[in-house]
């Protein structure tokens, strides 16, 4: 038996590994090149002659009351996204610069309302001629969240445009450089610290071409490409849509969901993913979204929506076509003062609903071909927009013939807030449908939109919905619960149980084909009040990636 080692040995042994540790050479570094990324749903940029071209899309928000207008460029969302642990240095140099180009960086994709964007923090540079622009968002909110603040904000001159730009993290610095120039030099590194970056190129004005992009970090740092969230979840056998489907095999159980969650969030994918059977793009497949210019189209993110819904075996509703509150500038503004005005905006809202039906055509179970038709108020007057100027107060109808032509196996839907309850505004929109198929149109049915935002005022009973179920039934229609969310304002308990009631009472009716809730996580669950703040609703089936009680009670209404 051989004796225990002496002790001096132990620590010699010890100290000559150490110093062989140390001399062994550091990891190289990881060198990508993201030029030859997946660029395909962007906005705005095609790869092409071994370059990406970049061209205008005036992406903008409209406001409800159809002012304002904040700025939308895009992300790559869908496609080529970093993972990097620490420092980085990312390099793009731009060719044939005929106006603008502007270079995106964040450490998170933005949060896309239907009326505003709330800016990530992250960095933009703006290139026009020799100026530079350089602004940095730290993600913090100032006072009006459509106008987004720098944290720092300033314009340098660069000697040479087509030298390329490089934006370098080391430790808590943030430095910007052109060729061999450091441009600036900040105490900022930290805006990046989710270990994600998203890139973005667009213009305002011209055109210009990325002839080179690459990333380059220590090989420590773990640099490497990503793609969407959602690529690695797969439906559960416990979720919400396989505990519908042992009752009702035919029945829809969704959620509206936006891009940027589905492919940048894993809770957000794993909520979604493992318990909805459809869904509802949240705002890519709006007006404004999809034509932000006359004759110009944009379906690149909902096309990358589409796509997550097939590769899940999903059903995808379409949201939406006439919708006074989500339409472009130029569509708002299309004239209507004469029968000359008329005869010609009326060939470009056909032209429109042509090229965006016939786009999606066979992708789509069902769309909303009419959302929100009637006043804001809760009144049933109808709005006057620009459909009902051209064409109208029967222009759902027209709208209804034109979608039919382009897609005559899309089941379509008019859909309302306010209509869940008998009443007046639901009296409104039962005759507004009967009266467009009385006019040739091809309304298979009411998209209830059963918006719970007070429960003194908008509780909706389980006797109420039957009601009108029935009365819907007996007119040959059918009914989707169409954008579901209720507020935690009189409690978690109250809450959960209108969720419940709600579900429960759809799934029991045949006349009830779906239900949708209007959102996923809380996580992204933001509204502006009348002041101007961002405020966060808590008013989904999950919080900041937990169920809720109301995803406990939907669940055991669905008998699990």
């Amino acid at each position: 038996m051989a004796g225990r080692p002496h002790a001096l040995t132990v620590v010699l042994v010890s100290a000559l590994l150490a110093v062989l540790a140390s001399c062994s050479p550091p990891k190289p570094d990881v060198t990508l090149d993201l030029l030859h990324g997946d660029w395909q749903d962007v906005p705005g940029v095609r790869a092409g002659n071994g370059a990406l071209q970049v061209t205008p899309t005036a992406r903008r928000i409209v406001e409800q009351s159809g002012e304002g207008g904040q700025p939308n460029p895009p992300l790559n969302l869908a496609g080529t996204h970093l993972v990097v642990g620490g420092d980085f240095s990312l390099s793009a140099t731009f060719a044939d610069v005929t106006a603008d180009a502007s270079w995106a960086l964040y450490d998170r994709p933005p949060v896309i309302a239907d009326e505003f964007r709330v800016e990530p923090a992250g960095l933009r540079l703006t290139l026009q001629g020799n100026d530079l622009k350089i602004a940095v968002f730290d993600g913090t909110q100032k006072k009006d969240v459509t106008q987004p603040v720098p944290v720092h904000d300033e314009h340098v001159t660069v000697k040479d445009p087509g030298a390329p730009f490089t934006v370098r993290r080391s430790g808590d610095t943030l430095a910007v450089a052109s060729g061999n120039d450091t441009l600036s030099s900040l105490p900022l590194g930290k805006v990046f610290s989710s270990g994600e970056l998203w890139l973005g190129f667009s213009s305002d004005s011209g055109d210009f071409e990325i002839t080179s992009l690459t990333a380059v970090a220590p090989g420590s740092a773990g640099l490497r490409t990503s793609g969407a969230a959602a690529a690695g979840v797969q439906p559960s056998k416990d979720g919400l849509q396989a505990l519908a489907a042992r009752t009702r095999p035919d029945f829809l159980v969704g959620a509206a969901v936006a891009l940027g969650p589905l492919t940048g969030d894993t809770d957000y994918a794993r909520e979604f993913v493992e318990n909805f059977g459809a869904l509802t793009p949240e705002n890519a497949m709006k007006p404004q979204f999809l034509s932000p210019q006359p004759g110009v189209y944009t379906f690149e993110e909902a096309d990358a929506i589409l796509a997550i819904a097939r590769s899940k075996g999903m059903a995808v509703h379409g949201h939406t076509i006439a919708f006074t509150e989500a339409m472009p500038r130029w569509m708002q503004e299309l004239p209507a003062g004469s029968d000359a005005e008329r005869r010609t905006s009326g060939a470009a809202l056909l032209d429109y609903i042509s090229a965006v039906v016939g786009h999606f055509k066979g992708q789509l179970a069902s769309l909303d071909v009419v959302n929100e038709p009637f006043d804001v108020d809760q009144g049933t007057g109808m709005q006057q927009n620009i459909w009902y100027r051209v064409f109208g107060p029967g222009y759902p109808a027209v709208v209804s013939k034109a979608v039919y032509a382009a897609d005559p196996d899309v089941k379509q839907y008019i859909n309302e807030n306010g209509a869940d309850v008998p009443g007046r505004r639901q009296d409104a929109l039962l005759k507004l449908i009967l009266d467009t198929n009385a006019q040739a149109g091809h309304i298979y049915g009411a998209g209830l939109q059963a918006h719970v935002y007070d429960l003194k005022t908008d509780a909706i009973s389980a006797d109420d919905l039957t009601r009108t179920l029935k009365r819907f039934g007996d007119a040959g229609l059918h009914v989707r619960i169409s954008e579901n969310d209720v507020t935690d304002g009189q409690g978690t308990d109250a809450q959960a149980k209108q969720y419940a009631t709600v579900l429960a009472t759809c799934l029991r009716s045949r006349t009830c084909v779906s239900y949708t809730t209007w959102g996923v996580d809380d996580r992204y669950d933001w509204w502006i009040d009348d002041g101007g703040s961002l405020r966060q609703g808590h008013d989904h089936l999950f919080n900041d990636g937990k169920p809720t009680p109301a995803y406990d009670a939907v669940k055991r209404a669905l008998g699990g």
